[in-house]
């Protein structure tokens, strides 16, 4: 296994048991917005993106607010020196899809969680129509509209009982190869 991967493993073993206001822990969310992916029949990096795009709030487990509020920043950037944009920029865009759906979609706003209507107010709100028009430009808009779409859906128990070893194939096969500093 890549250290990179096993140190991913090892945060999820550690954080990965809480909660952030859903009804599921991080680690069956993520496994089935990864399931949900692979559903989609989305390419290896798309699947990572879905497990890892909220990892951030892993890393930043000790400060609540600036996890739930930052984390797509964070974990993109943990993940950038190992993964391509094609897995890190859906995840970095992942909250401004959020602001994105819930300003152009009707009903969607209505259908978030008590946790993501929270968090949509500290991401900055619904985005206006300029910043809609900045959001599609980006080439990942599409793959982190999918992602949001899919973080909304993954928060169902039943929907998969895999944990994270299950997807070591899409990690190993997403992975840069690339050297780790000692």
């Amino acid at each position: 296994m890549h250290p990179f991967i096993q140190q991913i493993v090892s945060l999820f073993d550690a954080q990965g048991s809480q909660t952030y206001g859903e009804d599921i822990n991080q680690i069956e969310h993520a496994v089935q917005c990864a399931q949900l992916a692979i559903i989609a029949g989305e390419p290896s990096e798309l699947v990572v993106s879905a497990l890892l795009h909220d990892i951030g709030h892993l890393m930043a487990a000790t400060d609540i607010a600036f996890g739930n509020y930052k984390h797509d920043l964070i974990g993109a950037e943990f993940l950038a020196p190992y993964f391509s944009k094609e897995v890190t920029e859906p995840i970095r865009l992942h909250a401004q899809a959020k602001r994105y759906l819930c300003a152009v979609e009707e009903g969607y706003l209505a259908g978030l969680s008590a946790a993501s209507v929270d968090s949509l107010h500290n991401q900055g709100g619904l985005m206006s129509a300029s910043e809609q028009q900045s959001f599609l430009q980006d080439p990942f808009a599409q793959a982190a509209i999918k992602l949001r779409r899919w973080d909304d859906e993954g928060k169902v128990q039943e929907l998969s009982k895999n944990g994270i070893r299950h997807y070591l194939p899409y990690l190993e096969a997403a992975i840069l190869k690339v050297t780790i500093p000692a």
